[in-house]
This record gives structure tokens, C-alpha cells and sequence, in this order.
């Protein structure tokens, strides 16, 4: 059984475990093998910081007291942008295809619908056949090619990026145009 909760400050070194073996095992995260910082205070209080904002959340999947996968997610930070909110996932990969990505989806969407946000955006390698489908199984629309935005393993890599906009809260009196 997966669960899905919000991260606790006591989850850093799973958390911190979790990303190690996301940068070993695939290339479509942003972080290279030995890249990531192993510092579990410093995770810990990262996590403390996104805890104590209300603009950015993580929620992680639980199998059996192990972390095997995550959504964070960073809200604008100003006025003009704040409707907005940027997305990373990553699950392990034998956890792939379960459903623990919408279920991620689906509670990250319940807590943007409490705080008004209006458009969920994010970037995803364009060879990320399994996460693209995911993602427009979501609602997410690609909205352009960002050429050459990585270099992974000798080479440039595209991406896309993808965003969702979200119904606008009536009480906003906010047009769509």
C-alpha cells in the first residue's frame, strides 16, 4: 500500500536517501550521481523552511516505512507571479506506473485550489515518454521547447514546458482573457 502525506522534518535522511537513488538510477532528474548535498541537517532544515511557507509544499509516497516518491512544489513569490506555482516529481523507478503520479497530482491540486493558485507549470526532458504522458494525462499542455536547456551525458538535451491552468476561483473576480 502507498501512502501519500505531506514531508515531516523527521523524513530528511529518507528523503535525502530518496533523492540519491533518483540521481543514480535515472538521468531525467536534475541532479548527476554525487551532485546532491548529503547533508541531512541541512535537508532538515530546508524541509523546516518549506514547512514554514505557504507557498511551497512536499508530499512524499510511503511503501513499507520507504519513501519512493515526491512532489514539491514552489509558489511564486511576488504579486505578479504568485497565482503561479513550479512542480518537480520524481519516483523511483519499480514504483513507476502505480498511480503514485496522480495521486501526487491529485493532492498537489487540492492544496493549489485552496491557496487560488491558477497555473501549475514545470519542465520535463522531451526523450520523458513515460512522464509526458503522465503529465498530459494530468492536464498539462506543452507550451514550448526550451533548446539545449541541459547537458546530460556529452550532450545537449531539450526540454519542454509544460503548464495546467486551474478554474479560477469565482471570489477572485477574476476575467480569463
Amino acid at each position: 500500500m502507498i501512502t501519500i502525506r505531506a514531508i515531516e522534518e523527521t523524513d530528511a535522511e529518507a528523503f535525502l536517501s530518496l533523492g540519491l537513488r533518483l540521481d543514480a538510477e535515472t538521468t531525467f532528474m536534475m541532479l548527476e550521481p554525487g551532485e546532491r548535498n548529503q547533508d541531512v541537517d541541512a535537508q532538515r532544515a530546508r524541509i523546516a523552511g518549506i514547512l514554514a511557507s505557504d507557498d511551497e509544499r512536499i508530499w512524499v509516497a510511503e511503501h513499507d516505512g520507504e519513501l519512493v516518491g515526491f512532489l514539491e512544489v514552489y509558489g511564486g513569490m511576488f504579486r505578479r507571479n504568485r497565482h503561479s506555482a513550479y512542480i518537480v516529481i520524481g519516483v523511483l523507478q519499480s514504483f513507476a506506473g502505480q498511480g503514485i503520479g496522480t495521486r501526487l497530482f491529485a493532492t498537489l491540486e487540492s492544496w493549489a485550489h485552496e491557496r487560488r493558485i491558477h497555473r501549475l507549470e514545470l519542465t520535463v526532458m522531451v526523450h520523458n515518454g513515460r512522464a509526458i504522458r503522465l503529465y498530459q494525462k494530468m492536464g498539462f499542455i506543452i507550451e514550448g521547447t526550451k533548446k539545449h536547456s541541459l547537458f546530460v551525458d556529452g550532450a545537449f538535451v531539450d526540454e519542454y514546458s509544460m503548464a495546467k491552468l486551474l478554474p479560477l476561483p469565482d471570489a477572485l473576480g477574476i476575467q480569463e482573457t
